[in-house]
């Protein structure tokens, strides 16, 4: 039986939950649109959608649960919240990177961070980060430190030869 995911990120957009969502299936393996509901008459006078319009669309990512709604234009994303995807190898970072990044916001690109077409914030991180920024040899930490805070997309190759000095 499988078990239950305990916390789901809920996204609350204007009108492109659909939209978004079908957009991060695109990209990642192992994804799929789960279930969308609509508005109905019910409630109409609080939520002002039209009765048939896409109300909440639940969507999984490499196994991740996720729901998105059509809030309205009440709350918008910002960085204080952002999801991290963990990359293996090189050709990860830049699949992620160049996908999500495609249509967002240039000015909000540094350090591995990204803000895609929605708004929704990113961090494309490659594996390993943690432990070379840890280094007790505070100098490797420094240097790569230095290195990571001069790049937009991360560059392994490039974090690494500046962790070895």
């Amino acid at each position: 039986m499988p078990t239950l995911q305990r916390i789901t990120p809920f996204l609350w957009f204007d009108d492109q939950a659909e939209a978004a969502a079908a957009f991060y299936v695109g990209i990642f393996p192992h994804a799929r649109i789960v279930s969308v509901s609509r508005y109905g008459e019910a409630g109409q006078e609080v939520h002002g959608r039209p009765a048939g319009s896409v109300m909440v669309v639940s969507f999984e990512l490499d196994g991740q649960r996720f729901d998105a709604l059509n809030g309205g234009p009440v709350f918008r994303f910002n960085e204080a919240v952002s999801f991290q995807i963990h990359c293996a190898t090189q050709a990860e970072v830049d699949h992620y990177w160049d996908a999500l990044a495609a249509g967002g916001d240039e000015r909000a690109q540094q350090c591995g961070w990204l803000k895609d077409r929605y708004g929704v914030s990113w961090q494309v991180v490659p594996d390993g980060l943690a432990e070379l920024l840890a280094d007790p040899d505070s100098a490797r930490a420094g240097r790569t430190m230095a290195a990571m805070l001069q790049m937009k997309k991360l560059d392994i190759a490039a974090l690494r030869r500046a962790h070895a000095g």
